[in-house]
């Protein structure tokens, strides 16, 4: 039990400044402890492949293509999900713990009793908000295209209406992805390396990435890049691409911590 519930520190420690070298080592760093530990890349990243596969059964016994398009699109936002149990691997790996799978799986189950949970909300909640602004969108430009069968036929997207909706839905989308992102890019390590409330941990990983614009939004670009790239061979590619951008964002946030001692 001592190996799963370890005192925390509390607090919100003192956070360096982002380098561009900082995002080269936490990737290279992320690539080593996902070769240490295959295992857990595969059955964490598994979950959403999963979760991706279930997504196309449904839209295609349903024959609503367009419902994938907005999945997809959305589906990002709730990989955050994906990261305690990496960023506890890496914790691990960081310290020369050994990696016992009770020790591991106990770290996340006693999240429920901390303030992941209500950060987890927040993110089901901003990806539910982004679905119904999706349908409506939908609704908005191509509700008056009801003689044309949306799912069969895409060249009613190459229309002016069709154009305007990808428009305007990818760039709602790219605004709570990044949004998202912002609250959450440090955030979720955090709550999990120290004893801090949600909403502080939360305003902590906004600042990081306010102050820090340049290489931050590199770095979701590389994220958010990787990650769609992934999805297109049927999610499979999740299978790397999770559990490298978990191993190094918990790395990034070991550097941050380490810069701010400095």
């Amino acid at each position: 039990m001592q190996d799963i519930l370890e005192d925390k520190q509390p607090g919100v420690p003192e956070l360096g400044e982002v380098t561009f070298a900082m995002l080269g080592e936490a990737l290279r760093r992320g690539w080593h402890d996902m070769v240490r530990a295959p295992g857990y890349a595969v059955i964490f990243a598994g979950v959403y492949v999963v979760i991706g596969w279930f997504m196309i059964a449904v839209t295609w016994a349903t024959g609503q293509s367009y419902w994938l398009v907005f999945a997809a699109v959305g589906f990002p936002l709730i990989g955050p999900f994906a990261a305690v149990g990496l960023y506890e691997v890496s914790h691990r790996l960081e310290q020369g713990r050994a990696l016992r799978p009770r020790a591991i799986f106990g770290v996340i189950a006693h999240q429920r009793r901390r303030q992941l949970p209500s950060i987890c909300a927040v993110i089901v909640i901003m990806f539910l908000f982004w679905f119904f602004l999706a349908h409506m969108i939908f609704a908005l430009f191509m509700g008056f295209s009801t003689m044309t069968n949306v799912s069969t036929s895409f060249d009613i997207y190459l229309t002016r209406e069709g154009l305007t909706m990808l428009t305007v839905g990818t760039a709602v989308g790219a605004g709570f992805a990044l949004l998202l992102y912002a609250i959450t890019v440090v955030a979720l390590p955090l709550l999990l390396d120290r004893e801090v409330d949600f909403v502080t941990a939360m305003i902590a990983s906004f600042g990081i990435v306010t102050e820090n614009p340049v290489p931050m939004l590199a770095w979701a670009a590389l994220v958010a890049g990787l990650t769609f790239v992934a999805m297109i061979p049927v999610f499979a590619g999740l299978f790397v691409v999770l559990p490298l951008l978990g191993h190094a964002t918990w790395h990034l946030y070991r550097q941050l911590v380490v810069a701010g001692q400095a």
